[in-house]
């Protein structure tokens, strides 16, 4: 079965098409991206912007002319923490199902971390054991923890690399107070989470995913991707904390020329890291353990455990109604 993975973030509408069936492990065929920063585009009323709704449905239509073209027999389409948040969000959602005929399904914060902890589990399998797994996206960061592969604890905090470098910086490269503040700020926020974090007991495994993580971890001395997914690559706090006194002078632009780091990211990596090294330290850990899939595997994974052989179309357009089948469950 040729499955594709349409996901709607605050920073990239990314399509990841794959090779897949039940207990398979899914084989990439295809990824492209297109650089939206939808995230970027909320008016100060909360709507997400017309210029910002239209380059959504330019950047669908693409992804979903990609997915016929490479032969998909369905395509599954969810946005994440920008669209979520939009106050308009339902009418920009009616206008891309309109002109695209592909219906977006919203996921909570509380489903990417569910999804993506299954991904993690999936990846490293029951020998991990309890497993501590957190994502830093450009919205939020999630955060999950458990035995199984359904999370004891799954958590959604909008401490996203893009939402924190928007809302506290506003000089690039940042200035030192607003390192110190940001630093001290997220402190305060990361406590409650490290309160129920702690009642949980000690965890096997930690394990971080996502792009920021990778990126961290790479400018840090991680192997590159070229050397493959199966390279154990880990980020310490001892480097992170000799990362962040480095870029943290730099501006975004000299950032993008940085081995790793993408230039539609750069400007929001030293909030990144600074989020991750605020998690870090707040969870007691000194080092993470990085698992190349997240999100997008996650939901692939959970459409293939309810897969019966038989194709789910809407309209022409193939989906998977995914909060009403995690609810479900």
């Amino acid at each position: 079965m040729r499955l594709g993975v349409l996901d709607v973030g605050s920073n990239t509408v990314h399509l990841l098409v794959v090779d897949a069936h039940r207990g398979a492990h899914p084989t990439p065929m295809h990824s492209e991206k297109a650089v939206l920063r939808l995230a970027e585009q909320i008016t100060r009323t909360g709507d997400l912007s017309r210029a910002g709704a239209d380059s959504l449905v330019r950047a669908v239509e693409s992804a979903k002319a990609a997915a016929a073209r490479l032969g998909c027999e369905e395509v599954m389409a969810f946005a994440t923490s920008a669209v979520r948040e939009a106050k308009n969000a339902p009418k920009v959602l009616a206008k891309v199902h309109e002109q695209t005929g592909v219906e977006l399904k919203v996921l909570s914060g509380i489903d990417e971390s569910r999804l993506t902890f299954l991904a993690v589990r999936r990846w490293f399998g029951w020998s991990a054991g309890k497993l501590l797994v957190l994502d830093i996206g450009g919205g939020s960061l999630e955060v999950a923890m458990g035995r199984d592969e359904e999370p004891d604890l799954a958590e959604s905090l909008p401490l996203g690399a893009g939402r924190t470098t928007r809302t506290r910086f506003h000089h690039d490269p940042p200035t030192r107070s607003e390192l110190i503040a940001t630093s001290a700020w997220l402190e305060e926020q990361l406590a409650p989470l490290a309160k129920k974090v702690a009642n949980m007991g000690e965890p096997d495994r930690v394990v971080a995913t996502s792009k920021t993580f990778r990126s961290l971890a790479r400018l840090t001395g991680a192997a590159p991707s070229a050397s493959g997914p199966h390279v154990r690559r880990t980020l310490t706090d001892t480097a992170l904390r000799q990362l962040i006194a480095f870029i943290s002078r730099m501006t975004a632009q000299d950032l993008a020329q940085l081995e790793g780091v993408s230039a539609s990211r750069s400007h929001q990596l030293v909030a990144g890291a600074l989020v991750a090294q605020a998690t870090m330290r707040a969870l007691s850990l000194e080092e993470l353990e990085i698992c190349p899939w997240a999100l997008r595997e996650g939901v692939i994974l959970r459409r293939l455990d309810h897969s019966n052989g038989a194709d789910e179309t809407v309209g022409g357009s193939a989906r998977l109604d995914l909060v009403d089948r995690e609810r479900a469950r």
